[in-house]
């Protein structure tokens, strides 16, 4: 007998984990950390500040700053990124390597989500932003 899946932060962790599993299975060949394929992800862009790249990173993996200052002091070291007081920004190394992280990703995704009816991934994707912002605020509103 077949029963109907229940949303719980457990059945939420298991896909992360596995998704996240599949990605640092793609990028271990390319010797990044999943900290750092976020932080390559969001030098894509351009340019940031440090300190903007470290608010982005601590409240996307909630970490401390001391771990996301590793990071990028592990992309520098690496010739991944460039770090000087006014901004953060990728290499040519870096470019290429995240270009390859993107790639991955891409291929991941278009194999999990793919054949999702485009109404299912846009009500799944609502449900989960809405529990994100509900974690993140009462994570905000609780001492650590």
């Amino acid at each position: 007998m077949s029963t109907t899946p229940t949303l719980t932060g457990q059945a939420i962790g298991q896909a992360h984990y596995a998704t996240r599993a599949l990605l640092e299975r793609a990028v271990a060949p390319l010797g990044v950390s999943f900290g750092q394929v976020l932080a390559l992800n969001v030098l894509a862009a351009g340019p940031v500040e440090p300190a903007h790249l470290v608010r982005r990173i601590t409240s996307t993996l909630k970490v401390d700053e001391p771990a996301v200052h590793e990071v990028i002091a592990s992309l520098v070291d690496a010739d991944l990124a460039h770090l000087d007081e006014a901004s953060v920004r990728l290499t040519d190394t870096g470019r290429a390597t995240q270009a390859r992280i993107a790639d991955a990703a891409a291929g991941i995704t278009t194999r999990l989500y793919g054949d999702i009816p485009a109404d299912e991934a846009s009500a799944a994707a609502r449900v989960l932003t809405l529990i994100t912002q509900r974690a993140n605020a009462e994570l905000a509103a609780t001492p650590a």
